[in-house]
């Protein structure tokens, strides 16, 4: 090795900084990325999950069959010393003449400085500075899809990351190598790791991870590498192939806290041998992965690249890229069908086995229901089909104009195409003085690329309503709402028309769209945040019910368990009408019939005179940049109990026989909802069990103007004075208050010193309450 490549060596000793392996187990643990985020399917190999608070992960959890995990352990940080022993051992061998055996040992020690170098770059950033090395075991008949993968420590179970089965051959990037001899020493002193192209056999899986180079080191010749880390591979192609290329990445993690725009935004470029750019793909439509749909003009060699569009680099950066002549579906027409009969649905895309297949909805309720094709052992993309309980028809050509509108019913869904840029499409129906309609397009939830325009206009074509976008927080990975929603009460009797088109002027024969004209059909749907509840025994444990609201529905709902075992009870169960969510407390009884157990909540509430019950969806709550918020949904929604020491042992029969329902020592005294005057005060008391000391409640994210006057002892409890602000707190404002009870006290040591100490009782059952007026002086 060359003394100009070894100062880049050592340069990458020299930037690692030694610290401490120790680190402080706080919480929960959270994991921030897995990689490789999947494998083949009949494999086995190891994974690294990076996280926060993973000491003492003893378990990781994979939803479904066909996957076995064993935790290897902690992938260690450096001791303080480590890297300047690797350094020095380093210099030495390069100094001296060097048989096979010696470059093997300077393999291995460049080996181990990159590694270094990539838990430094992990321990920059908090979310992801813990890691765990987990050996995976997919079953050969493992079913192939996505997975929810989970890890748990001592102090409960994780959030969920994706983890994907597959059925192609599986490669991982290569660790990087040094760099040729750069043309100047300078240069030279400045170098950090780079990657090597791996080659790789069709049809393949690579896996990958962009870690920048420290942004202070100059960048290399601009004709072989981008100022940010960029992965490469190259494969054998033949003339005539339809090759898809398809980048998985913010599939893998939909949002970041700690990035803009909030996720990897990967690119893709396709070179030829001689390094000439065929093509280049930033996403594919509105889905931020990229996607290359490339016939290949020639035998040969191609390299496709991989790097964020932005030049960025972390570990959380984590990517698959499916490389073949894979099955992909790019358009499907309709978009739905009617509940309780069959459909015939065209395909269009790359590679598929066939261009029609039936959509059977014989036994489906209304919903979206995922549409894919099998090719041998390859599976396509999956896209959206809808199932709906209106009538149903199709748009008819020529329609464009008002004088040719086609005539709909008042209640249908209409099936069409934006067939080419600038097409619009006109519909007549008959509206009543008084009657509410919805007309609502369905086609970017859809995973059509159009992004509607909708207008309303009355007879004679004056405009009298116009939709362009409409958020529909169901929807929770999308970020740019697309579809368009019109609600209009017709002031007489007559006719109206409907234009649809393209905001974009976009068009053609994949731009298809579901238009629904309708009355409205209030109605709800509920989502419960977090969908792991970690908690111990005996406690209230605070979580979120958000409701999704539709037509207009804005009704109370009140919320249960469903099938919930043992004494697990809930608190505070009733969103009030009007809000769109509510926290609420469940209490974990003392002896629950397992560490892991599943729960369901409904809500049920009156529309139209009739009771509507609907099952809450498992999410969780997850900020994208810094700021937004999506609830995005997960598979299930379980409890998870921790215990302080080991958990009882297994009941005796005599355990078994009927008790009565567990209470806890901590109870609300007095009538619920708790009325908070606006500008005044209200004594609320609670029993707490606490020895001598100071009793202290603070709110846990309490509504604006709700707050803690005081809290003072009685014999069984606290009392607690609650303020309503008179200019925030408004009259008519309900839910649920979350509270937190400690104690505080002080105590004497035998040397007369006094120390304060502050213990934990507990989280308080959810405080149901009511903002009203205030009482006139008169009656008080």
């Amino acid at each position: 090795m060359k003394t100009r490549q070894l100062q880049a060596v050592l340069w990458l000793a020299t930037f690692l900084t030694p610290f401490s392996a120790v680190r402080a187990q706080q919480g929960p643990p959270h994991i921030g990325y897995v990689y490789p985020a999947g494998g083949q399917r009949g494999t086995t190999f190891q994974v690294t999950v990076g996280g926060q608070h993973l000491t003492n992960t003893n378990v990781a959890r994979f939803s479904g069959k066909g996957i076995q995990a064993t935790v290897l352990g902690e992938d260690q940080l450096p001791f303080m010393d480590e890297g300047g022993k690797l350094r020095d051992k380093l210099r030495a061998l390069m100094g001296a003449a060097r048989d096979d055996a010696k470059e093997k040992e300077v393999a291995e020690i460049l080996r181990k400085l990159y590694q270094i170098y990539i838990m430094e770059a992990r321990r920059r950033i908090p979310a992801v500075s813990d890691s765990i090395l987990l050996e995976i075991t997919l079953a050969p008949d493992a079913e192939p899809g996505e997975r929810e993968l989970r890890v748990q420590t001592p102090r409960g179970v994780s959030n969920r990351l994706a983890f994907y089965v597959g059925t192609l051959p599986e490669f991982c990037e290569p660790e990087p190598v040094l760099p040729p001899e750069p043309k100047d020493a300078r240069r030279a002193s400045g170098a950090g790791p780079i990657r090597q192209t791996l080659d790789i056999t069709l049809p393949a899986v690579v896996n990958g991870q962009i870690i920048a180079r420290e942004p202070n080191q100059p960048s290399w010749e601009t004709d072989r590498f981008t100022p940010g880390d960029a992965d490469r591979y190259r494969f054998e192609a033949r003339k005539g192939q339809q090759l898809v290329i398809a980048a998985s990445a913010r599939e893998l993690i939909p949002y970041l806290p700690d990035a803009v725009p909030g996720w990897f935004q990967a690119t893709l470029t396709l070179y030829d041998a001689q390094g000439k750019e065929l093509a280049y793909d930033d996403d594919y439509r509105f889905h931020p992965d990229p996607v290359m749909l490339y016939e290949v003009p020639e035998d040969g060699q191609y390299v496709v690249e991989i790097k964020d569009a932005i030049y960025r680099g972390r570990p959380d950066f984590v990517y698959r890229i499916a490389i073949g002549e894979l099955p992909y579906v790019t358009s499907i027409f309709p978009l739905g069908g009617p509940a309780g009969d069959e459909t015939s649905v065209r395909l269009k895309g790359w590679n598929l086995p066939v261009d029609k297949l039936t959509m059977d909805a014989k036994d489906k309720a209304a919903g979206s229901y995922p549409i894919s094709v099998r090719k041998g052992d390859m599976i396509s993309n999956r896209v959206p089909f809808a199932v709906d309980t209106l009538p149903e028809c199709l748009e008819k050509e020529p329609n464009h104009s008002l004088e040719t509108a086609q005539p709909v019913a008042p209640t249908v869904i209409v099936n069409g195409r934006v067939d080419r840029p600038g097409d619009w499409d006109v519909f007549r129906f008959e509206g009543r003085a008084g009657q509410r309609i919805i007309a609502e397009v369905y086609a970017r939830r859809l995973d059509s690329p159009v992004d509607s325009l909708l207008e309303l206009t009355d007879a004679v074509g004056k405009r009298l309503a116009l939709s362009d976008d409409h958020e529909d927080r169901a929807d929770a990975l999308k970020t740019h709402y697309a579809d368009s929603l019109i609600d209009f009460t017709p002031p007489a009797d007559g006719t109206y028309y409907l234009r649809l088109g393209d905001a974009q002027r976009e068009g053609g024969p994949e731009y298809a769209y579901r238009l629904r004209i309708s009355p409205p059909r209030p109605d709800f749907e509920l989502r419960v945040v977090p969908s792991r509840i970690n908690s111990t025994i005996r406690q209230f444990v605070p979580f979120t019910v958000f409701a999704l609201r539709k037509d207009g529905f804005s009704g109370e709902i009140a919320l249960s368990l469903k099938d919930a075992p043992g004494d697990f009870s809930l608190v505070g169960g009733t969103l009030p009408a009007g809000s769109d969510q509510v926290r609420v407390t469940l209490l974990v009884p003392p002896n629950p019939p397992d560490q892991h157990i599943s729960l369901g909540v409904e809500g049920r509430a009156v529309v139209a005179g009739q009771e509507v019950v609907r099952t809450a969806v498992p999410a969780d709550d997850m900020m994208q940049a810094f700021a937004y918020k999506h609830l995005v949904p997960a598979e299930d929604l379980k409890v998870v109990v921790w215990y302080w020491s080991k958990p009882p042992a297994s009941k005796s029969p005599a355990a078994n026989t009927p008790r009565p329902p567990y209470q806890s020592p901590l109870k609300l005294l007095g009538d619920t909802p708790v009325k908070i005057p606006a500008g005044g005060t209200v004594e609320l008391r609670v029993t707490i069990p606490a020895r001598e000391g100071e009793i202290q409640v603070e709110l846990s994210d309490p509504p604006e103007g709700i707050t803690i006057d005081s809290v003072s002892r009685f014999d069984k409890g606290a009392a607690i004075l609650l303020r309503g602000d008179v200019e925030k707190a408004k009259p008519g404002l309900k839910g649920n208050l979350i509270a937190n009870a400690s104690q505080q006290r002080t105590l004497t040591d035998g040397d007369g010193k006094t120390r304060e100490y502050r213990s934990v009782l507990g989280t308080l059952p959810a405080i149901p309450f009511e903002v009203v007026k205030p009482q006139p002086a008169a009656e008080k």
